[in-house]
């Protein structure tokens, strides 16, 4: 196998990776630049090296979950990314998330070969800190109630300075420059509310899941938002 042809498999699998849905055999010679004859060659040749691909021609092709593709096998562009995700991470978000980016960074830097350690090693691309109102909660709390579909309690503070207690379904977190928000279904407004955690005055879990799927409510939030669905 040349070079070039191990380097065209590798990118028809990361292709494959980026569907979670059966995909026609043309959108995947267009994402890979080759001809759909080449294509249906190549993903027979991945398949017949073990490769779990299920589908055919004219019905699309799937990857099924838990392949995973060599670590060493990054572009120089997606080593680059991984920086700078990881250190905008631990930068913006909460010690025990931004130690969780540090950690899986050495992890990867751990199986590369040595150019691509060195490129990961002198990257020269910067975060800078961040301005940000300071929480008074522990973002691991609730990124733990978001993961277990668990109702939280929340003593609330508004923008006037008055506090309220809701019960809320938290089911998103989001990572602001300058602020994070919790977004959640409360059961006081029966709607969807974002809630700044340098505002919540107690957080308290009440040990307990609330009645819908988080997938289901983020769905739901998005289209209200009018908010497409990230890649």
């Amino acid at each position: 196998m040349t070079i070039a042809r191990s380097e065209r498999l590798l990118a028809l699998l990361q292709a494959l990776r980026r569907y979670r849905q059966p995909v026609s055999g043309a959108k995947l010679a267009a994402d890979t630049g080759v001809s759909l004859r080449t294509l249906y060659r190549d993903i027979a040749s991945l398949q017949a090296q073990g490769a779990p691909i299920e589908g055919e021609a004219g019905l699309g092709y799937v990857l099924r979950p838990g392949f995973m593709l060599p670590p060493m096998m990054f572009s120089e562009e997606e080593i680059e990314a991984l920086v700078l995700g990881s250190r905008w991470v631990a930068k913006t978000a909460d010690p025990r998330l931004a130690a969780g980016a540090v950690d899986a960074l050495a992890k990867i830097a751990a199986v590369l070969p040595p150019g691509l350690k060195e490129e990961l090693d002198t990257s020269t691309l910067l975060v800078g800190a961040p301005r940000r109102q300071e929480d008074k909660t522990d973002l691991g709390l609730i990124r733990k109630a978001i993961r277990a579909e668990h109702v939280l309690e929340l003593v609330y503070e508004d923008e006037k300075g008055a506090f309220t207690t809701r019960k809320v379904w938290p089911f998103a977190l989001g990572f602001f420059d300058n602020v994070r928000v919790m977004v959640a279904w409360c059961e006081l407004r029966q709607d969807f509310r974002h809630f700044r955690t340098d505002r919540m005055a107690a957080v308290v879990p009440m040990g307990k899941r609330y009645p819908r799927r988080r997938p289901v409510l983020l769905k739901e939030w998005r289209e209200v938002q009018g908010i497409p669905v990230q890649p």
